[in-house]
């Protein structure tokens, strides 16, 4: 089996617009949630969010070329260029072949789908359809135009499985790289969903936080007052590459990933199994994948919505996993950034591979009256970063229809 490490990375999220402005927000405890500004959200029941703040897509993207693309799928155009920066790839000096793309999206372009269809609805009848409808909104269009844009040629499809997709883009590509039908893999996810669909939808299943009194600190993982999550937008792109092949560009190789695991919670619609059973087997599947036991991993991003079932399964799964009294650090960043939906995963690794690459675990903030079963049991990384020697870092991924993805990053050795 074939090496993989991780030579560039992308982001763009509530609390910044590059990499680094998101790690220095994330490590100093920076909350993203604000009033709703993308619309009119007084007569909802969630009227804030974690809004990307002072971005303009034109910024990046041509006039023209924005016209064509939702908004999730300029999200990951603007990811994957500072990835692809980042990485130094010249594609002109690689073999576009073996380079494919591999991206997830839950909704997709759900913002053009509202658009076109209310002006269908409000119209008289007449089907006035744009003729970039279909092209824009559908789930797989963002891996389409990344490999037309860079002339890649080899793998390239979309993944979905809810709030799990792009961790299992993440996964997949690092399967296709392991077993050697690509040299280098451009995933992660983007999302754009607050909109009325977005938010009037997740209303409506009761799953998002409606304390609009204070926003700021809604997200608020582990915490008995927690009453439901804060959706977020945004995109983290992740260049994965064949080892031998990062060596001979002279690539940066910022971390390694050993292991994916995948599992199904076999349980409910939405919600998750109560003592967390397709947690467990997936975080157990990724150690197995990465060949070590619970015991080498010394940093755990949760999935942690801020949901009352969703948080308490998933620490019942850990506390199986890796037992009480554990020296591993815990930590929900969904508490700073909001819950980016099918973006969450690609963002969440990009949490865990700087904290392998700069041994910094970023906090749960918000949370003050943890539960009381596992207040003692494990260090939630409350409040402020915690400096300490990471040399594994795992990422959990949750979906609606039970989807579980776990990755596990290490530390980069020869």
């Amino acid at each position: 089996m074939k090496r993989v490490v991780v030579t560039g990375l992308g982001a763009l999220t509530p609390i910044g617009n590059n990499v680094n402005d998101f790690w220095q927000a994330l490590i100093n405890g920076v909350s993203g949630a604000a009033p709703i500004t993308k619309f009119d959200a007084s007569k909802f029941k969630t009227r804030f969010a974690c809004e990307l703040k002072n971005f303009d897509p034109l910024t990046y993207i041509e006039k023209a070329e924005a016209r064509r693309y939702d908004l999730y799928t300029q999200y990951a155009l603007i990811s994957v260029a500072e990835a692809v920066q980042n990485a130094g790839i010249s594609f002109e000096e690689l073999n576009r072949d073996r380079i494919g793309v591999i991206w997830g999206s839950g909704n997709g372009g759900i913002q053009t789908f509202q658009q076109q269809v209310m002006e269908f609805a409000q119209g008289d009848g007449t089907p006035r359809f744009n003729p970039f409808f279909i092209p824009k909104m559908i789930v797989d269009i963002a891996s389409g135009i990344i490999s037309i844009k860079y002339g890649l040629r080899g793998v390239n499809f979309t993944t979905v499985s809810a709030c799990a997709t792009s961790n299992t883009a993440i996964i997949d590509a690092f399967n296709y790289i392991k077993w050697g039908k690509a040299d280098m893999i451009i995933t992660g996810g983007s999302e754009a969903a607050i909109n009325e669909t977005g938010v009037g939808g997740f209303n409506a299943a009761k799953a998002l936080s409606t304390n609009n009194e204070e926003a700021a600190t809604a997200s608020r993982p582990f915490d008995i007052t927690r009453d439901g999550f804060v959706m977020g937008e945004g995109a983290g792109a992740i260049i994965l590459e064949e080892l031998e092949c990062a060596k001979r560009r002279g690539a940066p190789i910022i971390a390694e990933i050993v292991g994916g695991g995948m599992a199904g919670d076999a349980y409910h619609l939405t919600g998750t199994h109560p003592e967390g059973e397709g947690a467990r087997l997936g975080m157990l599947a990724a150690l197995e994948d990465a060949g070590i036991g619970p015991e080498a991993i010394d940093y755990l991003n949760t999935h942690a919505t801020s949901t009352q079932q969703g948080d308490l399964s998933e620490l019942r799964a850990a506390e199986r996993v890796f037992g009480a009294g554990t020296a591993l650090n815990i930590s929900a960043t969904k508490s700073m950034t909001g819950h980016l939906l099918g973006a969450a995963g690609a963002v969440e690794a990009i949490a865990c591979i700087k904290a392998v690459q700069l041994n910094m675990v970023p906090p749960t903030i918000n949370s003050t009256e943890i539960e009381p079963a596992f207040k003692d049991l494990f260090n939630l990384t409350l409040h402020k970063a915690q400096q300490k020697e990471v040399n594994y870092a795992m990422s959990n991924t949750f979906g609606f229809g039970g989807h579980i993805a776990t990755s596990v990053f290490k530390k980069y050795a020869e």
